[in-house]
């Protein structure tokens, strides 16, 4: 892997309307992988197509890992109010 290498947490919406969060350093790589492959998570391998809704960028792995745990800890309703007021 590559020093200085991006973080990503994001935020993507299945098929059903609910939200999945995750990390990942190649966002293109894992909404593939959520709506194609087999390697996307359990939860999303139902509810395709997902789409992403947002995106936030870190400098490490740690960073992105507390934030998507802050993230998931809040309500459907804090998680949207804070991805309309970002876009």
């Amino acid at each position: 892997m590559r020093k200085n290498q991006n973080w990503y947490m994001y935020v993507v919406e299945c098929i059903d309307g609910t939200l999945y969060t995750g990390i990942t350093t190649n966002l293109s790589r894992r909404l593939k992988e959520h709506n194609v492959g087999s390697r996307g998570a359990k939860y999303t391998r139902s509810r395709r197509p997902v789409k992403y809704r947002f995106t936030m960028v870190y400098s490490n792995r740690s960073e992105a890992a507390k934030e998507e745990s802050k993230f998931k800890k809040l309500t459907r309703k804090q998680k949207l109010e804070i991805i309309n007021e970002l876009l």
